[in-house]
């Protein structure tokens, strides 16, 4: 079965067919950088990357570009209000993004540039669009006249005279038409500022993706993504200027990813309720993170709860607990982390679960599914396990294995199950201060205590290991402990 995405140009799923067999190239609008990444950005971070490291799975060559935009209006805002200069303040926030993308298990872009290493080719595009007619230089700013592009409002499915008429963008006698946008800003003073032929200043922030994308990927390339709030006008605006300055066909397939909500409320600071990577990581796992944000369709709206999230922290506790169950029959698991993924779904792979797998992950990356499917396969795993009695025979122990490393081939590509099962749980309750030594001293002194009859004194123990947040698991081969969830 072939890959199908909903293309949000067409409105519908589409297989895709690279423009170039084998290869593909990708570019996601990244972010502003002026404050911490809140959990829309991580989604959208999520997103992509699962359908890169899919993409490489199945084989595919994948070329990807994020980008930076390090300046903008709220980065020179930001950078006033705290004294600083936009370009540290830039630096500051990039690096806090890898940090934070990187405990969420986000892999870097094959290239991620910058905006402001970009301005020349930036202001190249821009003489090429009044050149042709398609702007216009009023006193040093420059617009985009979107009259001029006949395909104006294509993508995001508007019609020119709607939005005319609807507009609520407040009247600027120096545009020709409401809805046209701003290419070059002239400088304003104190701002950073470069040099153009319509005097200093800096790029409107659509410039900079048509130029990077360009450069890094060429005039026509496969799949645009980004965030649904950046459908209009952001991508709408792109696409117009690309088209008019370019002999190419620009994206042939936009793919976006949908809203997080917290607590069924828009995320706003006036709300108190905007909740960035670094304080959600402070009350859950990384990898409980990731998997919620996996749980449901990239397209469908997300709402944020407690709730919700430790819903999906038992289940991924269950899976590690799985594992952990693995260990004591087979032996430890494989090393994950950092493995590469290239190829490793390559062509049709004769096991069930890893052909619905790749079934689910096909259907316009259905992580929703493919998750399901996960779990489904760890209650058989378990369901093995249970009819266990003494040492597995080979048949089962080779059954075991096998399905270890499908489960592995499959979270790999959705970049989860990468701690060792005792490193997670260890992890998933960080108030925790109880000292590995200490609660095998006490488990120790239980099972002594079993051993001599004294159940009273067993009791006593196994009740002080519950309140430091301990489960105790008895089992033919002795007592396993674990933190509880």
């Amino acid at each position: 079965m072939d890959l199908r995405l909903y293309n949000s140009a067409t409105r519908k799923k589409e297989v895709f067919h690279p423009l170039e067999p084998g290869k593909v190239g990708i570019y996601v609008c990244g972010v502003t950088v002026y404050d911490l990444c809140h959990i829309g950005h991580a989604r959208s971070a999520i997103v992509f990357d699962v359908l890169v490291r899919y993409m490489r799975a199945r084989g595919l060559d994948v070329t990807y570009i994020r980008n930076f935009t390090d300046i903008d209006d709220k980065i020179i805002a930001r950078a006033n209000q705290l004294g600083k200069e936009t370009r540290d303040l830039a630096e500051e926030y990039i690096d806090a993004f890898y940090e934070d993308m990187g405990k969420i298990g986000v892999l870097n872009a094959d290239e991620e540039p910058r905006a402001t290493e970009h301005i020349p080719q930036m202001v190249d595009m821009i003489q090429v669009l009044i050149d042709k007619g398609f702007a216009y230089n009023q006193d040093g700013d420059v617009f985009y006249s979107v009259e001029s592009f006949e395909g104006y409002g294509k993508l995001s499915g508007r019609k020119l005279e709607d939005m005319k008429a609807g507009s609520r963008i407040a009247v600027n006698e120096r545009k020709r038409h409401p809805m046209d946008f701003v290419l070059w800003k002239a400088a304003k003073p104190g701002e950073p500022q470069w040099e153009s032929p319509w005097g200093p200043g800096r790029p409107g922030w659509h410039m900079e993706c048509s130029v990077m994308s360009n450069g890094y990927l060429g005039p026509t390339f496969d799949i645009h993504g980004g965030g649904r709030d950046l459908l209009f006008p952001h991508h709408e605006n792109e696409r117009a200027q690309s088209l008019a300055a370019t002999d190419g066909q620009f994206a042939r397939y936009w793919v976006h990813n949908g809203f997080v909500t917290v607590e069924s409320e828009k995320m706003s600071k006036s709300l108190g309720n905007f909740l960035t990577i670094r304080d959600a990581l402070k009350s859950y796992h990384p990898e409980v993170l990731r998997v919620f944000l996996l749980s449901k369709h990239y397209r469908s709206p997300l709402n944020f709860s407690r709730e919700a999230v430790l819903d999906l922290q038992t289940g991924l506790a269950r899976i590690y607990r799985t594992l952990q169950r693995l260990e004591e029959v087979l032996g430890k698991g494989e090393a994950k982390k950092d493995d590469p993924v290239q190829g490793l779904l390559a062509g049709e792979p004769d096991d069930p679960f890893l052909q619905t797998f790749i079934h689910c992950m096909n259907d316009d990356l259905n992580t929703a599914g493919a998750l399901g499917h996960v779990f489904e396969k760890v209650k058989g795993m378990n369901r093995d396990m249970d009819a266990i009695s003494g040492e597995p025979d080979k048949k089962i122990a080779n059954k075991l294995l096998k399905d270890r490393h499908h489960l592995f081939k499959a979270t790999r590509v959705l970049g989860l199950l990468n701690e060792r099962p005792v490193d997670f749980f260890t992890q998933l309750s960080p108030s925790n201060d109880a000292d590995t030594d200490e609660i095998d001293r006490l488990v120790q002194e239980r099972a002594t205590a079993r051993a001599e009859k004294d159940w009273a004194g067993a009791d006593v123990i196994r009740d002080r290991l519950d309140e430091m947040g301990i489960i105790l698991e008895d089992g033919p081969e002795g007592t396993t402990w674990r933190h509880k969830v």
